[in-house]
């Protein structure tokens, strides 16, 4: 069991960059990645936007949670990535602490804004003041991010290798 406390598992706001990050840290750590946005979707057969306004937050959120139990009986080595609402549940947290060591990928919100200007894709992001509703979300969020966290990574000026090698001496 010793290893499955050195998966690196990334958490963060939307457009922090946990599914790049998850990709190189894949690549150099020779470790399969799973996005649980992306397992979620494929599953459902819909986009995380299309489940939001067929079935709900709430759906999202319940299925999030049943693949984290399924992810913890998983016996081998893997790099995590989490969506960005997932710590927010407290059953999540304590999910994602038995999954490997919890790397919050803490970003300004003005750089998610930045980042993510004019993409559709985000359901919490399509209202009339964007920037307001990030800083509004990763207000409320900071304190579940913080949590969980076993390492707190500041990102909003770091390229994506430097993040990987600082992840990688957490989780060596």
């Amino acid at each position: 069991m010793k290893q499955k406390e050195k998966n690196p598992v990334l958490t963060g706001f939307m457009g922090s960059g946990k599914t790049t990050v998850g990709i190189r840290l894949s690549y150099r750590l020779r470790r399969p990645v799973e996005d649980t946005d992306r397992l979620i979707e494929r599953r459902e057969g819909l986009r995380i936007s299309e489940i939001f306004a067929e079935k709900g937050e709430a759906y999202f959120r319940e299925r999030e949670t049943e693949l984290l139990r399924e992810l913890g009986a998983r016996k081998y080595p893997c790099v995590y990535s989490v969506g960005g609402g997932t710590p927010v549940n407290p059953e999540n947290r304590a999910l994602l602490k038995g999954l490997g060591t919890v790397v919050y990928l803490r970003v300004r919100p003005e750089t998610v804004y930045e980042r993510l200007r004019g993409d559709t894709t985000r359901p919490l992001l399509q209202c009339d003041n964007p920037l307001e509703r990030i800083r509004g979300l990763i207000e409320s969020r900071r304190e579940a991010y913080e949590a969980c966290a076993d390492v707190i990574l500041d990102v909003d000026d770091m390229e994506i290798e430097e993040i990987s090698d600082r992840i990688i001496l957490y989780v060596r």
